[in-house]
């Protein structure tokens, strides 16, 4: 085990919440470990999604994640000004190990190359399914 451990910790805030909030509490969590010596490696917006189940009659929320390294010490801080907010909806921080994760960049470059890539992804899979469907109907028809 020739590598330190890094936590990853993923938080959801309330769906209702403008952007400029959700950057400011990006900032607040990031200073909060900072202040306690801890190395932030990475923080993500991951975008509104749906939930599973509805937490504290919301059914969507945004999600986070923050990777950061420490001692694990500043799990608790962190964790304590993340039950107080009212923001935040639920949290849940899980110690790594392995290689640190790679920043990933948020140009919206890439992000409009993602979503082509992933426009061409989409049609062949539907196409193989409509001649799936097509093909099990002949069977059928044929039995």
């Amino acid at each position: 085990m020739s590598e330190k451990p890094y936590y990853e910790t993923m938080y959801i805030l309330r769906p209702d919440i403008p952007e400029e909030e959700v950057d400011s509490h990006l900032k607040k969590y990031s200073e909060i470990l900072e202040k306690s010596g801890t190395e932030v490696l990475d923080s993500q917006m991951r975008g509104k999604r749906r939930l599973a189940y509805p937490i504290a009659k919301h059914k969507e929320g945004i999600y986070v994640q923050l990777s950061h390294k420490g001692n694990g010490q500043q799990v608790a801080s962190l964790e304590r000004a993340m039950r107080l907010s009212e923001d935040v909806i639920r949290y849940l921080t899980v110690k790594q190990d392995g290689p640190l994760p790679t920043p990933k960049s948020t140009s919206k470059d890439d992000e409009q190359e993602k979503s082509e890539t992933e426009k061409d992804e989409i049609k062949p899979s539907e196409d193989k399914t409509e001649s799936t469907a097509k093909d099990e109907k002949k069977e059928d028809s044929k039995e």
